[in-house]
């Protein structure tokens, strides 16, 4: 299988062709990918016209497959499938204030995903099954390059730091569904640290997901909001960031322990049925 890269961003970002994903993925093809989304980061394949049974099969090429704890975003039909989706299991477009697409709606904001996991995701493989014409930029941000770009000042807040992770914390900022009993028991809050070694490569990257941080150790609740937002803002510039503009059938690929991502607005009535699937994470986040 002869697989062709082309960059597209110089610090993130790869278009992947050569592979067909609905075809058994071979040990050679796998450890190449493996070297390529190390380099990249974030790999773009385009034109996967795959079932979500197909999906969930390419996903066990780069690792375990996620199971999310919630039943109103997994797919009925196939639990390891995450609808990222305005559509419901039955094809009807579900209305804004819809629970789904409130909590969905966190997703407007720079996040890294199941950061409130003790393992945290290793990657994320997402489906673009309707896109939108209207919006829906997903946008990724190397979070190696903007750990190395902090000023000296505030890098020294961060390092020997642990933020916490809590998957309510969504529920509160985008005044959405509040989790169950059961569901808040199954994710209990996690401390992570904000700047972590990455296994495969050893490099340190700046460890944050907005939408489920709600406090850092050592400071008050109003101090470690107020620094989330200024890393936020700082990981999100332009030169770190590459934009992704959707195409029918693509499928990306993303590092969930070096980057973050971003989705932009879209009109609500516009169909947008995106599927993902969430690579179980290689172990705890290994503190710089």
């Amino acid at each position: 299988m002869a697989l062709s890269v082309e960059k597209l961003h110089p610090l993130i970002g790869a278009r992947v062709t050569g592979i067909d994903f609905r075809k058994p993925v071979g040990a050679e093809a796998r450890a190449e990918l493996q070297r390529i989304w190390l380099d990249n980061l974030v790999l773009v394949f385009p034109n996967q016209p795959l079932t979500d049974e197909e999906h969930v099969q390419a996903t066990h090429a780069f690792g375990e497959p996620e199971i999310f704890h919630q039943n109103i975003i997994k797919s009925r039909k196939v639990p390891e499938i995450f609808r990222v989706s305005n559509v419901d299991d039955d094809g009807n477009l579900m209305p804004p204030e819809h629970p789904t697409m409130q909590q969905l709606g966190s997703a407007r904001r720079w996040h890294t995903d199941s950061s409130y996991r003790p393992n945290p995701a290793m990657g994320s493989l997402l489906h673009g099954i309707e896109v939108s014409r209207t919006g829906g930029v997903t946008c990724f941000t190397n979070m190696y390059a903007a750990y190395e770009a902090l000023p000296p000042a505030l890098r020294a807040r961060v390092e020997g730091r642990k933020a916490r992770h809590d998957f309510e914390m969504l529920s509160r900022i985008a005044n959405a569904r509040k989790p169950t009993d059961a569901e808040r028991a199954a994710m209990p809050p996690v401390w992570q640290p904000m700047v972590r070694v990455h296994p495969g490569t050893g490099r340190k990257s700046l460890y944050i997901s907005p939408i489920y941080n709600d406090g850092i150790e050592g400071m008050d609740d109003r101090d470690a909001m107020a620094l989330i937002a200024e890393l936020t803002e700082f990981a999100g510039q332009d030169r770190f960031v590459y934009k992704h503009v959707w195409e029918t059938d693509d499928m990306l690929l993303w590092d969930n322990r070096c980057t973050m991502h971003v989705v932009t607005p879209h009109d609500p009535l516009e169909r947008r049925v995106m599927h993902r699937t969430t690579i179980v994470g290689d172990g705890p986040v290994i503190a710089a």
